[in-house]
């Protein structure tokens, strides 16, 4: 298997683990108390598809040069900005565009998916170092 996707599944399971965890447990009364009235059913076709295209993201611009560099660091300071510019390209927008949207809301959201985003892909670095061989 090639070196992008054992990074991207990998980084796919790790962040779906983090991720259902923080929408399913977590956050669910909040995003209940300050967006019910907008919430309708999980539709998994498009969730499916974000989740594809994020771990995308993450893998190629993250992980990939992150295991070429052989540098945390790098991997550190680009997921935490990936994410943070990811979750702040939808929070940002609704906070824009959609009446009554909380602020509240958009910072809990914009420090989570900038912590889920790092700690991802800190964990996927040190796997593919310790069980992958390392380097691309």
């Amino acid at each position: 298997m090639t070196q992008f996707m054992k990074l991207f599944f990998t980084s796919a399971v790790v962040f779906l683990i983090f991720d259902l965890f923080w929408l399913l447990v977590v956050s669910k009364k909040m995003y209940e108390h300050f967006i019910g009235d907008l919430m309708g059913d999980v539709r998994i076709f498009p969730a499916v598809i974000f989740y594809v295209i994020y771990v995308i993201g993450v893998t190629f611009f993250v992980l990939i040069p992150g295991t070429e560099k052989g540098s945390i660091g790098y991997v550190i300071l680009a997921g935490a900005l990936f994410g943070l510019i990811c979750y702040a390209t939808y929070d940002l927008t609704n906070l824009a565009t959609l009446k009554d949207w909380p602020v509240a809301m958009t910072v809990i959201d914009l420090v989570w998916g900038t912590a889920v985003t790092t700690v991802t892909s800190v964990i996927v670095y040190f796997i593919n170092m310790n069980f992958f061989g390392g380097g691309s």
